[in-house]
């Protein structure tokens, strides 16, 4: 089967810095519903679009096609008497954006009475390379379209 609209794509993948340095290396496959619901990155799913199981590659991509460039207006310093008790650095907090939108920040230091939060995704402004290979493709049931994700094994589960 092809990869088309509705499928679900299982795929084995690496990510590394555009340097070689390995970022993630999945151990579980990764298993998406393809076309358009926002599962993985758009470019990934343009170089997987047509490809059977069996398919490998390796994209590299800018930071504008992966994560997005660096956003500095999403960088905060907040006073510490402001957070609860057992702020840690590595936690994950919901703030808004400037413009009112809820938002994840990510604590990454505390220095004395501060806490400097960071709301870009980790991996903002880095080129990165995806070597993928595509371990299976199945028709999507009419719940996981309907649900936009996939269920069951490696997917979402209700």
């Amino acid at each position: 089967m092809k990869i088309a609209k509705d499928t679900v794509v299982t795929l084995k993948y690496r990510v590394a810095e555009s340097s070689g340095k390995l970022i993630e290396e999945s151990r579980e496959p990764m298993v998406y519903l393809h076309s358009g619901y926002d599962n993985t990155l758009p470019k990934i799913e343009e170089a997987l679009e047509g490809r059977e199981a069996g398919y490998e590659c390796t994209l590299d991509l800018q930071p504008e096609d992966a994560f997005g460039v660096r956003d500095e207006a999403l960088v905060r310093v907040i006073p510490k008497s402001e957070f609860p008790p057992g702020v840690k650095v590595g936690g994950q907090l919901e703030g808004r954006t400037d413009d009112g939108q809820p938002h994840v920040f990510h604590v990454m230091k505390i220095k004395g009475p501060e806490v400097h939060l960071d709301g870009n995704h980790p991996l903002a402004g880095k080129s990165l390379r995806f070597a993928l290979k595509v371990t299976g493709v199945r028709a999507a049931t009419a719940e996981e379209i309907a649900h936009r994700h996939v269920h069951g094994e490696h997917g979402h589960h209700h």
